[in-house]
């Protein structure tokens, strides 16, 4: 679930997606200050709260946090304005310092590599990368499905050539890291890096 708010550069909503919404056609239905956004498959793929800054106060902008107590006053609200649906809290970072377990070269391209990162908590995930320096042994930046970039990107599990992908490995230009490199490839972190700690990227 991603929480995205901008309220000097879009307006006082807070959108909230909940789920992929595959490029397929949308219908909103709107109650007084909440919308509920549905695609074509009828799958709840988000939420928008309008003039949300008379309900409470969102610090950041762009993927913003929500306390405990912020998501039980947007439940309210989806409740007052007639929906039965809830949103549940999900605290976990979604880009994080994660572990190349292995890497392996695709088996339909001569640039991409298939990837099992240890990104935490027991999970490991199958990332399919075109980074040349991308390599065993690396502690790297992975954005994990439900992310946000610092420019908007969405992070959702897709397929590249055939083979199932999680997420995606991040360079520092990506995560507009002050004083980026400008050539290409992922940012290598120090072996001291702790594998499912959360990375901080350069947004404001």
């Amino acid at each position: 679930m991603i929480f995205a708010y901008n309220k000097e550069y879009v307006s006082d909503t807070l959108m909230v997606i909940t789920e992929n919404d595959k490029g397929l056609d949308q219908t909103v239905t709107r109650v007084d200050q909440v919308a509920q956004i549905k695609n074509e498959e009828g799958t709840i793929v988000g939420w928008n709260f309008f003039a949300i800054s008379d309900v409470m106060t969102i610090d950041g902008r762009g993927q913003v946090a929500l306390s405990d107590a912020q998501l039980d006053q947007l439940n309210e609200l989806i409740a007052a304005a007639g929906f039965s649906e809830r949103l549940t809290s999900d605290h976990a970072p979604k880009i994080v310092v994660g572990y190349v377990q292995s890497c392996e070269e695709h088996p339909d391209s001569d640039h991409l590599s298939v990837t099992q990162i240890d990104v935490g908590d027991e999970e490991t995930l199958q990332i399919v990368c075109g980074a040349a320096n991308i390599r065993k042994g690396l502690k790297v930046v992975v954005a994990k499905p439900g992310a946000m970039m610092p420019d908007g990107l969405l992070i959702w599990p897709g397929t590249l050539r055939g083979i199932d992908s999680y997420g995606m490995v991040c360079s520092a230009k990506e995560l507009q890291l002050p004083n980026a490199p400008m050539k290409k490839g992922i940012l290598e972190l120090p072996q001291d890096a702790v594998v499912g700690s959360a990375f901080p990227t350069g947004k404001a």
